[in-house]
């Protein structure tokens, strides 16, 4: 038995969406028959990668982070209350309101009612449940403690998703502000500047020298500033280009590790997602080389991803893990302080944890202080200049009154 998506003319002749299960297209018909519609289209609920419509197949086969914790919790309460999985993955797939995730998991729980295991479901959506999530899935499902392991889970989605808001809300404020003050000072010379000081040029009067720097900016602006936002978006443009790139990639990540602030927290938060991952994965009984590999892979940094791949092959040759982290550079030393205390004492993944929440403290706390600093000098910056425009404007104003005078 499989799972359907239809298109359908209702008895009003309104159009209806939704997800059945049959054993084929033609039982799903007939069923829609049945039951007074008559079907438009009948597609199987899967993700292909030769379609000729890929790229909205990869755009419907993902799940949101807050759809993947809400999913995840669910599935994880239901099992620990001791609902068999076929039932737990169904009323996960009812109590959704969106499409997307009611087609996911109704595909899912078709492929387990099909005798798959749910991490072979899962590899069926990898753009909906990251390498990471199958793992950890199916260790869970060979050590016979999936619902403990989906509780971590849970947890871990859950974390993610709100640091992932966290720092969205955060840098919502100072991109309005930037905005903000980029069109008001464009507004100011542009538009202001030139209209009020063409009636100084009519009058022959001598412009103060910080007015005619104003003036000289301002006719830039209004002459080449269309040019200068192409200019602009067309380096944005040739810049994503050549990150795609894996050399550009790299090097770019490179420099950003470089860079004062900036690396720091690049180092941070790459660190606290490779250790809560290993974490997660050592404590459900994923073979820590693969759990090695696994967790190279959920972080965005390339230099610290290729280092996270040569330690794991110095592991494999017998070096431990903190050593063989440590000669990268990339990574903390109370990290690697903590995992060598882990190895040490066999409670690697519970050091693991320690680590991943420590980086994410001083992530947080690191994301709070440039934000409090950016905003006033952002502040104090716009004021200096809308101070400057303002003085170019009255400069002329006062010696006018000193000639009539």
């Amino acid at each position: 038995m499989a799972a359907f998506e239809y298109t359908a003319l209702g008895a009003s002749g309104k159009e209806e969406k939704g997800i059945l299960e049959a054993d084929n297209a033609r039982q799903v018909r007939q069923m829609l028959r049945d039951a007074g519609n008559m079907p438009l289209t009948v597609e199987a609920v899967q993700e292909s990668s030769t379609s000729k419509t890929n790229v909205k197949a990869s755009k419907r086969g993902k799940l949101k982070p807050v759809d993947l914790a809400l999913v995840t919790r669910q599935l994880a309460t239901l099992i620990q209350a001791g609902s068999p999985l076929e039932e737990a993955l169904a009323t996960a797939s009812k109590q959704t309101d969106r499409n997307n995730v009611k087609r996911i998991m109704s595909a899912v729980r078709s492929k387990v009612i099909e005798g798959h295991s749910l991490a072979a479901a899962l590899k069926s959506f990898p753009n909906a449940f990251p390498q990471l999530y199958r793992a950890t899935v199916d260790a869970g499902e060979k050590s016979g403690h999936l619902d403990a392991v989906l509780e971590r889970l849970a947890d871990y989605t859950e974390s993610r998703q709100e640091m992932q808001q966290k720092v969205s809300t955060a840098m919502f404020y100072p991109a309005i502000l930037v905005f903000m003050a980029i069109a008001i000072v464009s507004g100011l010379l542009g538009y202001v500047v030139p209209k009020v000081v063409t009636v100084f040029q009519e009058m022959d009067q001598e412009l103060p020298i910080l007015t005619q720097i104003i003036l000289g900016i301002s006719d830039f602006v209004v002459d080449y500033g269309l040019m200068v936002l192409l200019v602009f978006a067309v380096a944005v443009y040739i810049f994503k280009r050549l990150i795609r790139i894996p050399a550009w990639k790299m090097r770019y990540h490179r420099l950003l590790l470089r860079l004062p602030l900036i690396g720091r927290l690049v180092r941070a938060t790459n660190t606290a997602r490779f250790a809560r991952t290993l974490s997660i994965l050592a404590s459900s009984g994923v073979p820590i080389l693969d759990a090695l590999s696994i967790s190279s892979e959920v972080m965005q940094n390339l230099p610290m991803q290729q280092a996270v791949k040569e330690a794991t092959v110095k592991v494999r040759e017998g070096a431990p893990i903190y050593k063989a982290l440590e000669q990268s550079g990339y990574f903390p030393p109370m990290t690697v302080y903590l995992i060598a205390s882990g190895e040490g004492s066999g409670k690697l993944d519970e050091m693991l944890e320690r680590a991943a929440t420590q980086q994410e403290r001083e992530t947080d706390t690191t994301l709070t202080t440039l934000l409090s600093v950016f905003e006033p000098i952002l502040i104090i910056i716009m004021g200096i200049i809308v101070l400057l425009i303002v003085l170019a404007i009255l400069l002329p104003i006062f010696e006018l009154n000193q000639l009539v005078q």
